[in-house]
């Protein structure tokens, strides 16, 4: 008669074992990832922006009143924007960049035209992708807001 394993050198209990340390292994990663990655979409004061949105419809409105129109083109990390409807606008412009769900890569730029009327700028990143686009004139009594999907080489109307 043969002497009965020990119960740490049978199979067994350590399955039973494995399965629940892999779910608290998980949990406390997923508990990590959860702290670090904080949702930025979420609004603290709704009620405040909800306000807010009802200007910038008027701004938006103001512009196509204007007729305000630019062409847009990316080539090689840099950006062109001209006018091309309404009446000349000399002044400078606030362009945001606002990517839809990073907000880290978000960016606005106040750049002022040469003497063609031509807008540059001149960046360090790739902004191929999905970016909503706001151009504001420095007065802030008109804006240009528009969804676009960035591709090298493109031009892209924003009216």
């Amino acid at each position: 008669m043969s002497t009965p394993q020990p119960w740490y050198k049978q199979f067994w209990p350590w399955f039973l074992i494995i399965l629940p340390l892999c779910a608290v292994v998980a949990s406390i990663n997923l508990l990590y990832l959860a702290i670090e990655n904080q949702d930025s979409l979420v609004s603290e004061d709704y009620y405040k922006e909800g306000k807010g949105i009802n200007r910038d419809l008027r701004k938006i409105k103001q512009a196509k009143q204007l007729g305000m129109n630019y062409l847009l083109e990316l080539n090689d990390n840099r950006i062109e924007l001209s006018q091309e409807g309404g009446e000349k606008y000399q002044a400078a412009l606030s362009v945001g960049f606002f990517h839809p769900t990073i907000a880290d890569k978000d960016f606005t730029e106040i750049v002022t035209a040469d003497a063609n009327g031509i807008y540059r700028i001149d960046i360090g990143q790739s902004l191929q992708g999905p970016w909503e686009i706001r151009i504001e004139g420095f007065d802030q009594t008109w804006r240009i807001q528009q969804r676009v999907t960035l591709i090298d080489g493109q031009q892209y109307w924003l009216n």
